[in-house]
């Protein structure tokens, strides 16, 4: 199977994920060939949710999306023009993925497959119900994937090299059960934004998107603020608004009530609109329904302290930064995690 049939094969998958959308292009519809794994995939959306209350539909629903504008013609032929995989001697590359929000291991997922080698897939049992369908989907298409795809719930064994993420502790587990393997091991790691003053409403709205989208458990979610002393928080409360339907999720509304009273008792000094919680806190990880936030003095106070912990940091979101508000969310294939790159990895193999 060359590079090309792989490249087509994925691009048929993102035709298939875009029947999930909003769409009014009539050449997408819902065919004799695709039907039962439409059926299949809708109904499994219902079990993902009934079974991880952190899901909900409108979330798996955007995630299945943004996969589907991922992986057209242009999007698949850039990210894989700088590689060379025509000729990747096939290793079996096992992969443990993460279950914070739907489908987070697809792109290793993607990248092992079309890369040229086989893939056996740990998944977390938090988001176990979605990818198997897909991957039936591709099989079905593509037959020769079918001695390339295999998941286990057991321990793995037969296999290469190995791409985990996880929690900083299970990292450290990894590294070491892992260490005789080509490997990539993934920690934890959030996400920033930097706020002057200067936003408009319009940016401060978008933001809303990268802290709350997926109840803000990505990586790619902001947690933290950098902000100016003496910030008016006023315009950004304001912006964060209509994201309060947040608390009729039981959840959310359960660790925003927890998280305020544990803030209260301690005496911590917060901020908060009824919904989302601001500390002042150097930390990133900040806990659900609450951002962290820190105050900066100038742009080279703000330069060092990001150098300082680029390493605990995923992506940037700022005017001038890595990401533009509103983006942390809509990933390119080439915006790899933790900096890693998975597809050059893959290609020394």
């Amino acid at each position: 199977m060359t590079i090309e049939e792989r490249k087509s094969y994925f691009i048929q998958v993102g035709k298939f994920l875009s029947l999930f959308g909003d769409t009014t292009n009539d050449s997408i519809k819902i065919t004799a060939e695709n039907e039962r794994f439409f059926n299949e995939l809708n109904d499994k959306i219902d079990q993902a949710v009934h079974y991880n209350g952190w899901f909900t539909r409108g979330n798996v629903i955007f995630s299945l999306q943004q996969w589907s504008k991922a992986l057209t013609q242009s999007n698949l032929g850039q990210w894989l023009e700088p590689y060379k995989l025509d000729k990747t001697a096939q290793k079996t590359v096992a992969i443990i993925m993460a279950g914070n929000i739907p489908l987070v291991g697809f792109h290793d997922f993607l990248s092992v497959l079309i890369s040229g080698h086989k893939v056996l897939v740990k998944q977390s049992s938090n988001d176990k119900q979605l990818l198997p369908v897909i991957a039936g989907f591709l099989m079905n298409i593509a037959p020769e994937f079918e001695n390339r795809i295999r998941f286990t719930e057991d321990r793995l064994t037969d296999f290469d090299a190995v791409i985990a993420t996880g929690s900083n502790n299970t990292a450290r587990y990894f590294e070491y059960y892992f260490s005789g393997k080509p490997n990539i091991i993934r920690k934890n790691r959030n996400s920033a934004a930097i706020l002057t003053g200067k936003e408009s409403k319009e940016e401060l709205e978008a933001l809303g998107e990268d802290v709350f989208r997926y109840f803000g458990l990505g990586c790619r979610n902001v947690s933290k603020l950098y902000v100016p002393k003496e910030y008016d928080f006023d315009s950004f409360f304001k912006a964060m608004y209509p994201w309060n339907t947040l608390l009729n999720s039981a959840k959310y509304a359960n660790n925003y009530d927890y998280n305020k009273a544990v803030y209260l008792m301690s005496e911590f000094k917060l901020l908060e609109n009824g919904f989302l919680i601001l500390k002042e806190d150097e930390s990133f990880g900040s806990p659900i329904a609450t951002l962290f936030y820190e105050q900066y003095e100038g742009e080279k106070e703000l330069q060092e302290k990001l150098e300082q912990n680029k390493k605990n940091l995923q992506c940037v979101v700022g005017t001038n930064a890595d990401v533009d508000f509103g983006q942390t969310q809509h990933p390119k294939l080439w915006d790899y995690a933790d900096g890693v790159d998975t597809l050059k990895f893959l290609e020394k193999l």
